[in-house]
């Protein structure tokens, strides 16, 4: 078992940019890809990685800074810390259950695709982190590893169901045919996105409204280009942190710099994906028949591209830092985490056919109610934190981030292990009946698909 734990810790620790190129090149030869094509591939994948993690650096790293700033001079006091997804993984990855995490996850995901319980083959095994920060947390209040190890897999469960059944908008929306977003922090609001949708459309009047930044640019020329918003909202809140001339232009020339640059990475990201995609789908076609379509769990990254996504994002971070300072009973700064709100709207930006009004609604209503997930999840990150020996952030009493302490699913899960043995009853029912809705959709849509292609043939 220590062998065990110990390779998985060291392919973990190998880090997303190395990882997954490897996990890409193997798969795609699995699935008969010719071998200089499958190197390429993965090595696409690991430069696009790459290049993602430095561009969504350059945001952080320049705008948390000013977002600081903003709160020290406007005497925010606000107690708690967000360290990020960086931290928060690295000290969910340190947990009793975390090594242990990610070969139970590939053991659930193999479990679920024979029993057709999910069409989605979960390739992200970096963010497995997530679970990996479940199991810890249930570890915590239950002192009982087999049992937070079982709640996190029912997560997983959870997460595949939800990728699965919002993989439509993904290839209209964002041109992602067969990709589905098996990512825990962006699979947590697409139900709730869902739900605050459906409300929209029932309000006369205001379900007409769409603010659509494609054809925004169009009209409004450069003025409606993503490099021109995201230059324009970073030298606002340069202004608004009161900060000197030069430091407003860097930070406007750098805002406007993220809104081009995600987008490249985000399609050569793509170029490296698309043949190994294509190569599953004709490999599904040809030995699962009846089985019904497969689809290539990815990171959300491959997602964020979207003008609509990267422009209401931006234009997000100076509400979220402003809720924060007014919504009652929050104590938690934004900081680290501003650079993660795309990877909130993956799945809720195809979800509204990039209708920018109802992703900005959204946004707002899911971080304001986040950020009081955030607040309420800072004693089981700081605990988990110490259990860890990871030191805390100077000057820091708790600690928590928006991903994944805003996460509804999250608080769920842990508001239901408090209760005990009746909440954990409820997690297992609700997952097992998710699984079950979903296997008999699956069947449904494979039978279908069946019959459409023996009438073609009859043709």
């Amino acid at each position: 078992m220590d062998a065990i734990i110990s390779f998985f810790q060291y392919i973990q620790s190998l880090g997303v940019s190395v990882m997954m190129p490897i996990i890409i090149c193997i798969l795609a030869l699995c699935f008969r890809v010719k071998l200089g094509d499958a190197i390429r591939a993965g090595l696409t994948v690991g430069v696009a990685f790459i290049g993602l993690n430095l561009v969504i650096g350059i945001f952080g790293n320049n705008l948390g800074p000013t977002v600081q700033h903003i709160a020290e001079l406007y005497g925010l006091e606000l107690s708690v810390i967000d360290v990020g997804w960086p931290g928060v993984s690295a000290i969910a990855y340190a947990s009793a259950a975390g090594a242990l995490v990610i070969p139970l996850c590939l053991l659930t995901n193999a479990v679920m695709l024979m029993l057709k319980l999910t069409q989605t083959m979960d390739v992200d095994i970096w963010n497995f982190w997530h679970y990996a920060l479940v199991a810890a947390f249930v570890e915590i209040l239950t002192g009982n590893i087999v049992l937070s190890l079982i709640v996190a897999m029912l997560n997983f469960a959870i997460v595949l169901v939800i990728a699965d059944n919002f993989v439509d908008g993904l290839e209209e929306t964002n041109g992602l045919p067969g990709i589905s977003i098996p990512n825990a922090f962006a699979a947590a609001f697409a139900p709730v996105a869902f739900v605050i949708n459906k409300v929209i459309d029932l309000i006369p009047g205001v379900r007409d409204i769409d603010i659509d930044f494609t054809k925004l640019q169009e009209k409004a020329g450069v003025f409606g280009e993503p490099i021109f918003i995201g230059t324009v909202l970073g030298a606002l809140l340069g202004i608004v942190a009161q900060e000197d001339f030069a430091s407003i232009c860097t930070l406007a020339i750098t805002m406007g710099a993220v809104l081009v640059l995600i987008p490249k990475m985000a399609a050569l990201l793509m170029d490296g994906l698309l043949p190994i995609s294509n190569a599953a789908s004709d490999f599904m076609q040809e030995h699962f028949a009846g089985r019904g379509k497969i689809y290539i769990g990815l990171d959300s990254a491959v997602a964020i591209g979207h003008p609509v996504t990267l422009s209401v994002s931006l234009i997000l971070v100076p509400i979220v830092v402003f809720l924060a300072v007014i919504i009652p009973g929050n104590k938690m700064v934004p900081f680290v985490d501003l650079a993660v709100i795309p990877y909130m709207f993956a799945l809720i930006t195809p979800m509204v056919r990039g209708n920018g009004f109802r992703c900005l609604v959204i946004g707002a209503l899911v971080l304001a109610v986040g950020l009081l997930f955030s607040t309420d999840l800072a004693g089981l990150t700081t605990t988990m934190a110490a259990n860890a020996n990871i030191a805390l952030p100077a000057g820091a009493t708790q600690i928590s981030s928006i991903c994944d302490g805003s996460s509804p699913l999250l608080w769920l899960f842990v508001k239901l292990m408090e209760l005990g043995i009746p909440g954990i009853v409820v997690i297992f029912a609700g997952t097992i009946a998710l699984c079950v809705w979903n296997r008999m959709r699956i069947v449904k849509e494979a039978a279908a698909a069946s019959v459409e292609a023996s009438g073609a043939e009859g043709r």
